[in-house]
């Protein structure tokens, strides 16, 4: 289905008011730490807001587009939740202060979101000029599961390798030694420099545009439609900063949602191919309806976060009792 002109420049206008009432909230007065509480509220009211727009899309398309962002939007905001580990450690070497973190997370989030716009709108060009693609994103999809769960089973830790746009603008532009408070650029003695804010920004963005190789392919498996594809990925990305900062330590606890992520990526991926082949009236080829990816998905997400927190419940209680020695 293609959305008119007008319904794509009413949701991205929407979005962008959104998050500038958002900027203007937090960003207003003095930079301060983002509060567990406030963080609470915010990510509650992006996730609001995603269903009602989801059920709005119920309203005016029916449940087959509706069931196609949910499922698209559950995805991204699942594949972002094992993102937000990388945010971490961008944030450590970088010592990016406390009461900056959240500007750094909406500029770097907003860059992420033109560029995977654009992203999108390749994508969906391709697909549509050369079917056999399909298997190419199916098959790398699968294949991203299996790295995923090797490099667990291997007990190897996420980390993060400067890409080649963060060389370049380290390369281009002059930096400062340290902050500036929150400003990207300063100039000292006639000379204009970057600060390492920009340098945190950029990595933020482009990192995240890394991760968008596998997660876009991931909901194209869900749904062809190039309005649901981009709306799934800002609704999920638009709530990511306080996300950032609500889950904090409890990251570390989610031991198990790796495994979740490469099986969702697996079932999409192999959802493409049999979809593909479908297409290609392979007669023994199913076609599987998105109810059900919507509640493979769900359920998936589910069982591994309840039970990455048992296990960190009792690893803790195993942690409490007194050794064999000191009783």
């Amino acid at each position: 289905m293609t959305e008119p002109l007008w319904a794509w420049i009413a949701v991205i206008g929407g979005l962008l008011v959104v998050l500038a009432v958002d900027l203007w909230i937090v960003d207003r007065g003095e930079a301060r730490e983002f509060s567990m509480r406030q963080a609470g509220y915010w990510v509650t009211f992006y996730v609001i807001l995603a269903v009602a727009f989801g059920l709005l899309l119920w309203g005016t398309s029916g449940g087959d587009r509706a069931g196609e962002f949910f499922a698209g939007y559950i995805t991204e905001y699942s594949l972002s939740v094992d993102n937000l580990f990388i945010f971490f450690i961008i944030m450590s070497r970088f010592a990016v202060p406390k009461a900056y973190q959240h500007k750094v997370l909406l500029v770097g989030i907003l860059l992420a979101l033109v560029m995977r716009g654009l992203f999108i709108a390749l994508g969906a060009a391709a697909l549509e000029r050369f079917s056999w693609l399909f298997y190419v994103f199916g098959a790398f999809l699968v294949y991203t599961a299996i790295n995923i769960v090797r490099q667990h089973l291997k007990g190897e830790e996420e980390e993060f390798n400067e890409n080649i746009v963060l060389r370049w603008v380290r390369r281009a532009f002059p930096t400062t030694e340290g902050y500036v408070g929150s400003k990207v650029t300063v100039k000292i003695d006639g000379r204009r420099m970057v600060t390492p804010m920009l340098i945190v920004m950029v990595a933020i963005g482009s990192t995240d545009l890394l991760f968008a190789l596998d997660s876009i392919p991931a909901i194209f498996g869900l749904t062809k439609d190039p309005f649901i594809v981009f709306t799934a990925n800002a609704f999920a990305l638009m709530g990511l900063r306080q996300l950032y900062f609500l889950l904090g330590g409890l990251l570390q606890r989610l031991v198990y949602i790796s495994y979740g992520l490469a099986f969702i990526l697996g079932f999409i991926g192999v959802k493409l191919v049999l979809e593909a082949l479908h297409s290609s009236h392979v007669s023994w080829a199913p076609e599987i309806p998105i109810w059900v990816s919507l509640s493979v998905i769900g359920a998936t997400m589910v069982i591994t976060t309840v039970a990455s927190l048992l296990k960190a419940r009792i690893d803790a209680r195993k942690g409490e009792e007194p050794h064999p020695e000191q009783v």
